[in-house]
């Protein structure tokens, strides 16, 4: 690393701004498990919640503090004494910390929310500033609605508060209202006229209201930001906050050109989003920048063809990099037989010339019919055109009973291509599912740890498909199967006989896809 590069703060405040998303609230066990991975990722400070909000708040805010003592802690705090000391309680075990203030600074927020004058406004910022500097060397304040404030009077609020001990500069676009250049002059005019404003540290908090979170992050560090507040996978009020991904990637994929750079630990992003993801119930969009499911599969022919010959040809990045599983090439009507040859390769499968023409013949016309092919309905496409069995488990039967006050029933029926025999499994589970699941376990020797499953519809009215994504771990290695039907048991219950299939090909030495590759059942 060039050792001129400007270093950038990351700020993340998942776990207190992401969680007042609507649906988001995670229980202080989560929020402790999360606080543990953000720290794994690299960021400088953590804002682990509002202290005052509730008692269990003030306990995981706490037991963070205590145990994270690699980073520093925020404690959050409105300009309030009760706010403040709960802050300053609950982070006094922290290696580093600050206390974090704000006060609204617009009209709108003073005239219809706090009921406030402008100089009672400046008054308050003055003595709670006062009071946390008795407790904390480090006081970072926020004018709440900077980018919609007056301008003078956002400078004259900055200038009362350096003068009390505050030592971070926090002008927020709290609505996401801003525009880059709005952004810029905002931050080079109160570091230019407030007195004492050459002396503090400047921080960016920036919503995404209008999709600009991220553009208004740079801007801001172009007029002289050293830290940025952030969440994972931008999760936040309304339209969420600026992506601690998207900014960390776009800081490191044009490093030469910023001249910037973050302790971010690029190699943790995707564990970091599926954590956060899970535990806020918080789904990402598949064209979500970085984390999303399409932010590195390409199904046109003619980016799969580059994508074979040099992966810069239509990659900017490396997802490996960021341990994102690699399923770069999706088989869909627009694919051609290169890339239908280079996915079976993949499983060890070699088609002859004879035979590939029916099978990109057939691989069209289910591409049509379903947009996307599959891997196991790939393979299975092959299996029927050379009248073989490519893969080393089909599930060749599904039932289940469910009933309100009672175990749910499974019966699997799994055929095995060694033998060529068909053997049926029964068990039963607190759910439909897990009854499922444990059928397989016994019909299968690699069928290992379940380690998460992903349900999605695709559609809406009574036809709908459902999309299940299943990932197991097997000798330490991430498998995952994907599967689309109407009955989502029984595509969770395919997408688990796909993994479970790449697991066993993996094992058996045959050319079957790297671990973190997606095999897909349908």
């Amino acid at each position: 690393m060039n050792d001129n590069k400007r270093k950038i703060q990351i700020f993340d405040t998942t776990l207190r701004d992401g969680e007042q998303a609507p649906g988001a609230s995670i229980d202080p066990e989560r929020k402790i498990v999360i606080a543990r991975q953000i720290a794994k990722l690299g960021v400088d400070v953590i804002e682990p919640g509002f202290p005052i909000s509730s008692p269990g708040e003030f306990a995981a805010v706490q037991q963070i503090s205590r145990e994270l003592q690699n980073v520093e802690i925020a404690g959050f705090a409105r300009a309030v004494k009760a706010d403040i000391d709960a802050a300053v309680k609950a982070t006094q075990d922290a290696a580093r910390r600050r206390l974090h203030l704000f006060i609204s600074s617009s009209d709108i927020h003073l005239n219809y929310q706090l009921k406030k004058s402008r100089a009672d406004v400046i008054r308050m910022a003055k003595e709670m500033v006062a009071y946390g500097k008795q407790f904390v060397d480090e006081i970072e304040f926020s004018a709440m609605d900077s980018t919609r404030s007056d301008r003078s009077f956002v400078i004259e609020l900055v200038e009362a508060v350096i003068a009390e001990g505050a030592t971070i500069i926090n002008l927020p676009d709290t609505l996401g209202y801003a525009l880059p250049h709005e952004i810029d002059e905002l931050f080079r005019s109160v570091r230019q006229s407030a007195r004492g404003g050459e002396t503090v540290r400047y921080s960016a908090h920036c919503h995404n209201d209008l999709g600009l979170a991220a553009a208004n992050s740079l801007a801001a560090i172009g007029a002289g930001a050293s830290q940025i507040e952030v969440t994972v996978n931008g999760v936040g009020e309304r339209a969420g906050n600026c992506s601690l991904e998207e900014l960390a990637m776009i800081i490191e994929t044009r490093k030469e050109a910023l001249q910037l750079a973050t302790n971010i630990q690029i190699g943790e992003i995707y564990e970091t989003s599926r954590v956060v993801s899970r535990a806020m119930h918080s789904p990402i969009a598949y064209n979500k920048p970085i984390v999303g499911r399409n932010a590195f599969q390409h199904e046109s022919g003619i980016h799969q063809d580059g994508l074979l010959k040099n992966r810069n040809t239509y990659e900017i990045m490396d997802p490996e990099a960021m341990g994102i599983p690699r399923s770069m090439i999706v088989l869909g009507r627009h694919s051609g037989s290169h890339a239908i040859r280079h996915r079976l390769s993949e499983y060890g499968i070699d088609v002859a010339d004879e035979h590939m023409k029916e099978v990109y013949d057939r691989f069209k016309r289910l591409a049509d019919e379903k947009k996307i092919v599959t891997d196991d309905e790939l393979i299975r496409i092959v299996g029927e055109t050379t009248d073989t069995q490519p893969d080393p488990y089909v599930m060749t039967d599904l039932q289940v009973l469910s009933g309100s006050n009672r175990s749910r029933v499974a019966s699997v029926t799994i055929k095995e291509s060694g033998d060529g025999e068909e053997r049926s499994y029964t068990a039963v589970g607190a759910g439909p599912i897990e009854a499922v699941i444990r059928c397989i376990q016994q019909a299968i020797p690699v069928a290992a740890e379940f380690e998460d499953l992903e349900l999605h519809s695709l559609s809406t009215g009574e036809d709908a498909h459902g999309e299940a994504v299943v990932s197991i771990i097997y000798n330490d290695q991430r498998y995952r199967g994907t599967s689309i039907h109407k009955d989502i048991v029984f595509a969770a219950a395919q997408a688990y006989v796909a993994a479970c299939n790449q697991a066993v090909m993996a094992s058996s030495g045959s050319a079957a896809p790297k671990a973190s590759a997606e095999n897909q059942a349908g």
